[in-house]
């Protein structure tokens, strides 16, 4: 990986200074922004320090999908956070992405909507993925890694991808999407009756039918951030894997 003097014509310090963070790293290139926080957080990173890419050559989303990180074409991110709520980190992937979609409706064609437990969709086309890894101390939190990737041009050969609007500034994004990750990080507790709210009107998976994690009809979240699925005439909480509508391939 090579660190770069700048990102978008701005160094990292002044990046720094304009996001209101202790610290910015910047990379021509790497091979994932989420393996470089840990190691960073590893050896003392501040929370709120993050870590960006031009491009990743072996970004990856949850079970280790590739994540498409192309010179250039969007957002390559992790931020690094110091959490000490575990009830507020189980939901955390989510309150990111409802804050980030607010953040990224000012730049996009559509409103943004949200799909269990991570991704950010424009119609039928993902905008944005989000990962969120932990490392733990005993039985306290350490750090959380934070990652996102948003496609601010639309991707070559990635079928259902959605963009943000032509012409969109990497930085006039950042100046709402780092405050947004931040203010997620920060919360606590379960996600609240506001933010269940909040999230059912983005949700694109309510009402529709699915085969993973079970067949039935999607009935939204709960406040612990489990997918409540309808099967056959009863509704059961799913905590872990993948929303899979009915006729798609993932």
């Amino acid at each position: 990986m090579a660190d770069v003097a700048t990102y978008d014509g701005r160094d990292a310090a002044t990046l720094a200074r304009l996001l209101g963070v202790p610290r910015v790293v910047a990379f021509d290139a790497t091979a994932s922004t989420m393996d470089d926080a840990h190691s960073m957080a590893a050896v003392g990173a501040p929370a709120g320090t993050i870590v960006i890419a031009d491009r990743q050559d072996a970004g990856r989303g949850r079970h280790g999908r590739r994540w498409a990180s192309a010179h250039g074409q969007g957002i390559w991110m992790t931020v690094i956070e110091r959490p000490n709520d575990p009830r507020a980190i189980e939901v955390l992937s989510l309150r990111v992405g409802l804050r980030a979609a607010r953040a990224l409706d000012r730049f996009a064609p559509a409103v943004v909507g949200l799909k269990w437990p991570n991704d950010l969709f424009l119609g039928d086309g993902k905008l944005a993925g989000i990962l969120i890894e932990a490392r733990w101390r005993a039985e306290r939190v350490d750090w959380v890694a934070i990652g996102i990737g948003v496609n601010v041009r639309e991707p070559a050969n990635v079928a259902s991808a959605a963009a943000l609007r032509a012409g969109t500034s990497r930085l006039d994004v950042l100046g709402e999407l780092v405050p947004a990750i931040r203010a997620a990080a920060a919360a606590r507790g379960p996600l609240s009756p506001t933010e269940l709210a909040a999230y059912g009107t983005r949700d694109i998976g309510r009402g529709r039918a699915c085969v993973q994690p079970v067949t039935g009809e999607v009935q939204g979240i709960n406040e612990a951030g489990e997918l409540l699925v309808n099967t056959a005439g009863a509704v059961r909480a799913f905590r872990e894997g993948s929303l899979i509508f009915a006729g798609a391939v993932a």
